[in-house]
């Protein structure tokens, strides 16, 4: 899976960076669902202020959306062995 990083200035020109953003075709069933999850974290990191700088998407969503589908989005597989 493809992932993109993210950087922007906020209200008070603090520099933050969003990382592990999975890149998702437009006809994906989870597309809609990251677009808006990505949209309420960007908001949230614009207008308050915060102390870190460094923010995975990635963590955000594992805490926001049920188990199945953050499984779904980042097709998580388990390898036997580490193989």
């Amino acid at each position: 899976m493809l992932y993109k990083t993210l950087e922007f200035k906020n209200v008070v020109g603090q520099m933050v960076k969003i990382t592990e953003i999975p890149v998702l075709e437009i006809n994906h069933r989870y597309y809609f669902l990251v677009q808006v999850r990505m949209q309420s974290l960007f908001l949230t990191l614009y207008n308050q202020p915060k102390q870190k700088d460094c923010y995975s998407f990635r963590d955000y969503l594992k805490r926001r959306i049920k188990w199945s589908d953050y499984s779904e989005i980042f097709d998580l597989q388990s390898f036997k062995n580490n193989a």
